[in-house]
């Protein structure tokens, strides 16, 4: 990882490892939010035993070290569309099970991991839509590093902003914002033609929820200037 507030460059090459998941997450908030992890972000040995033996099986390596790491953060991990605490974790039977670890803020959709790929150290995500249970990430690494992005974005407070963003501001996006190297991943409100898309400059971040006209961006500034750039940059219809 490198030093400076860019995610395109600090992810630049992608997750390709768990490790370099968690490395993220530490430089990111470290960085961007402010503090440092400590051991007390993590949730406790005891905690993560007894949601294994109320489950009946044991957590996946990758969604266990998250919780390990920081599943305590909350300005990480529980926002807009929270991360499960490790007691509450369940099984949803539909499509021979799915073990939900988010869920939408209003339970409009649910994140898991398919029971029938669970004993895999870095199991592919599904989300639930109004289609049913649809393809996420194909590694759990990889839905740690967005969970924390996301949720980060939304709880920013001052820092953040949304607006609807006209085609015509499209290419001041594409020439001003590198794409965070993370795979497109379906908007669960829209999955019809809704890749999800991360940008990134210097102290700037964006998601593009979906490429049609009119789609909705959502944008963080490391510092309150840095909004400010982001709206002059792309002066759509912010709604702050």
């Amino acid at each position: 990882m490198l030093d400076g507030p860019d995610l395109s460059v600090v992810l630049r090459g992608g997750v390709r490892t768990r490790s370099q998941a968690w490395d993220f997450v530490r430089w990111f908030a470290d960085a961007w939010m402010g503090c440092r992890l400590r051991w007390e972000d993590g949730c406790a040995e005891d905690e993560l035993a007894t949601a294994e033996a109320d489950l009946g099986f044991e957590l996946p390596a990758a969604l266990r070290e998250g919780f390990e790491l920081f599943g305590r953060r909350d300005d990480l991990t529980r926002q807009q569309d929270p991360l499960v605490r490790p007691t509450g974790l369940y099984v949803d039977e539909a499509l021979n099970g799915v073990l939900v670890f988010r869920r939408e803020n209003q339970d409009c959709a649910f994140w898991g991991i398919p029971l029938d790929e669970i004993e895999q150290e870095d199991p592919p995500v599904v989300v639930e839509s109004h289609e049913g249970w649809i393809p996420f990430f194909d590694r759990m690494s990889l839905a740690w590093v967005e969970l924390v992005l996301s949720e980060s974005l939304f709880g920013a407070d001052s820092l953040y902003d949304a607006c609807e963003l006209p085609d015509a501001l499209v290419p001041s996006l594409h020439a001003r914002y590198a794409r965070v190297d993370l795979p497109d991943h379906p908007m669960w409100a829209s999955t019809d033609d809704s890749p999800v898309r991360w940008y990134a400059a210097p102290g700037r971040l964006v998601r593009r929820d979906g490429i049609e006209d009119q789609s909705w961006i959502h944008a963080r500034g490391r510092t309150p200037a840095d909004l400010e750039t982001i709206r002059a940059e792309l002066p759509g219809p912010w709604v702050c």
